[in-house]
């Protein structure tokens, strides 16, 4: 499948209403989206969507995928932050997303319970955000990220998107302490063990990004690079990428041949 056909059969998929949605703020952005039984019995997803960090990208293109992973036993809260364009960028996104995640957390907790295993996924620019969360205490026990933009100075060297992460993070005085700020190769994992997945043919976001995060966090990290996929099928119910992400999803990182993976995910 070519990347247009890859991006057409996600971007052309109907919206998906959630079961509920909960505000963790006052701007109309500042919402989570809650997709089957809550709190559930499994892991809790909290999906992050991608868009470089813009405003005319928003959750809704992830709800088929938040859905069919709720069909398959998953509770998950499909994540809205702040964006360039519409009261986001640099630090309001950061902020939102660490809200988002802990209200999440809130409603999956079991009264009087134990600690839920919570794993963030994050796709593209969400797995950029996924990344940075994985790098602060929090909730979040695990990381997925799904052809993240892992490394912001290479992609900012590259001018990916037009120049997102300069509209990300604000151009002008300042710029460079910011970049080390938000740059996840510059800050390694808090004890969260972290997945990247990343087609090989992937037009938007290089896979060459991933390594590098991956050979700057090894202990932590597992690569595994999927011949041949571009930016949008691991996000695509019945595709054989979605089916490695559920996979990850449902058994960990180990269950998947995962941890030590070369580039066809054999260690």
């Amino acid at each position: 499948m070519s990347a247009a056909d890859e991006e057409a059969a996600l971007l052309g998929l109907a919206p998906v209403a959630p079961d509920r949605t909960v505000a963790y703020g006052p701007h109309p952005d500042q919402v989570v989206d809650l997709y089957g039984r809550w709190p559930g019995t499994g892991p809790l997803v909290v999906l992050l969507h991608g868009g470089f960090w813009r405003a005319a990208y928003d959750r809704r293109h992830l709800s088929p995928c938040a859905a069919e992973l709720a069909r398959r036993g998953l509770p998950v809260a499909l994540a809205e932050y702040r964006r360039v364009g519409a009261g986001g960028g640099a630090p309001q996104t950061f902020q939102d997303v660490t809200a988002a995640v802990a209200t999440a957390a809130d409603a999956g907790a079991a009264p009087g319970g134990p600690p839920r295993e919570l794993v963030l996924v994050g796709h593209s620019a969400g797995g950029h955000l996924a990344l940075l969360a994985a790098a602060r205490p929090g909730p979040v026990t695990r990381v997925v990220a799904v052809a993240p933009v892992a490394d912001l100075a290479r992609a900012h060297e590259l001018g990916l998107s037009g120049g997102a992460v300069a509209e990300l993070l604000g151009a002008g005085p300042g710029f460079a302490g910011r970049l080390a700020d938000a740059d996840p190769v510059r800050h390694p994992p808090a004890g969260v063990p972290v997945t990247l997945l990343h087609g090989t043919a992937d037009p938007d976001v290089p896979p060459d990004l991933s390594r590098r995060y991956a050979a700057a966090h090894p202990a932590a990290t597992a690569l595994r690079e999927l011949p041949g996929t571009g930016h949008y099928a691991p996000l695509t119910p019945g595709t054989d990428a979605f089916r490695t992400l559920l996979g990850l999803l449902c058994g960990g990182p180990t269950s998947a041949g995962m941890v030590g993976a070369g580039p066809d995910g054999a260690a």
